[in-house]
């Protein structure tokens, strides 16, 4: 499988980038209503991006898997990946990528295995570079998968595109009409009315993992649905113990309270679950029906957010409708594109940024 190109922006600029991978011809691999093998395959690309995101220092913020093909949102971490002691780094990968000369499922035998591997200083460092890269995150998502879809079907040949597609974001507002985008999908392709009836969408994941906390936090819920703030807030903390990343960054609010609690870091301050939930109903009837109704107090919100429900509406609307997503990059307004485009060491031709209007 060919390997992606490397970082098209420092991780110190940005950290999240949207990565499309299609199916080759765009032929429906993932669905045959004859073969539940390849319906399975869905809930595989699922499971397999929840095993990579707790090995690898990237995580993931939401993906979309679709007949012919595959949406992931990620998050770079690569100070995570150097914190690590050489141990770790190989237990990490071992998880991934089993290796077959370890056959025993004896905890002592795998724990020396590591301590002899960590001793080879070049053969971790090598390996810590492939954990926290973006190129290795895909090759390791992929390339199993499509080992496993010419098993069954008792053929060889290619089943991805060659080249993956990473779109860098580069600010916030640019990162929630992505992630809109992406629990769309469904619901723009017609095979889901609602946000959270796309099966394998990181919505639906969100979702049900509230719901399986209980009758008291499917009313909360309910409630933020609903418009209530404070019930968005409330919603917010349910996320804590889910692997995606949480829509929302509560660390600057736990830090305040001084309660010396450890939060994960999300997505973007001051927009809970409840809010991005309301976001996405408002995005999907205006898309689907035409019109829709936001609440005052999530407009509130998007002032917080120095962001427009508008603007947000307008970018979203215009990637919905597109046939196919241009452009290396996107931002809320093509200043800040050009500033990166333009930046010493970075020689890209027609580039073409997604503009908000």
């Amino acid at each position: 499988m060919t390997m992606a190109r490397k970082y098209l922006v420092d991780p110190a600029v940005t950290r999240w980038y949207h990565c499309i991978s299609r199916c080759v011809r765009q032929a429906f691999l993932f669905h045959d209503k004859d073969n539940l093998d390849r319906r399975d395959w869905r809930q595989w690309i699922e499971d397999r991006l929840e095993l990579l995101d707790s090995n690898f220092a990237i995580s993931v913020g939401g993906f979309s898997v679709m007949d012919s093909h595959l949406h992931v949102l990620c998050r770079l971490d690569p100070e995570v990946a150097d914190r690590w002691n050489p141990q770790e780094v190989m237990r990490r990968w071992i998880a991934i990528y089993p290796p077959k000369t370890l056959k025993s499922n004896d905890k002592k035998v795998v724990r020396q295995w590591i301590e002899t591997q960590a001793k080879d200083h070049r053969r971790v460092t090598l390996l810590r570079d492939r954990l926290k890269n973006l190129g290795w995150f895909m090759k390791s998502l992929k390339e199993p998968l499509a080992r496993l879809a010419n098993k069954a079907d008792a053929c060889h040949g290619t089943f991805w595109e060659a080249r993956y597609k990473s779109i860098a974001i580069l600010d916030n507002d640019a990162l929630l009409s992505t992630s809109t985008y992406i629990d769309l999908n469904p619901l723009a392709a017609g095979i889901a009315s609602t946000p959270e009836e796309g099966l394998h969408t990181s919505i639906h994941q969100r979702v049900e993992h509230v719901c399986q906390k209980g009758e008291k936090e499917i009313e909360r819920l309910k409630a933020a649905r609903r418009g209530s703030v404070a019930a968005s807030v409330a919603a917010g903390v349910m996320e804590q113990d889910l692997w995606l990343v949480p829509i929302e960054d509560r660390r600057d609010i736990v830090r305040d309270e001084g309660s010396g609690a450890s939060c994960r870091e999300g997505m973007l301050e001051s927009f809970p679950l409840g809010s991005y939930l309301l976001l996405l109903d408002y995005t999907g009837r205006l898309f689907r029906d035409g019109k829709a109704n936001m609440e005052s107090g999530v407009k509130e919100i998007f002032d917080r957010l120095s962001s427009t429900l508008q603007s947000c509406q307008a970018r979203t609307d215009k990637m919905l409708r597109s046939k196919s997503l241009r452009g290396s990059f996107f931002a809320s307004d093509n200043q800040t594109v050009a500033a990166i485009a333009t930046a010493p060491g970075h020689h890209f031709r027609n580039l073409s940024p997604q503009p908000p209007d």
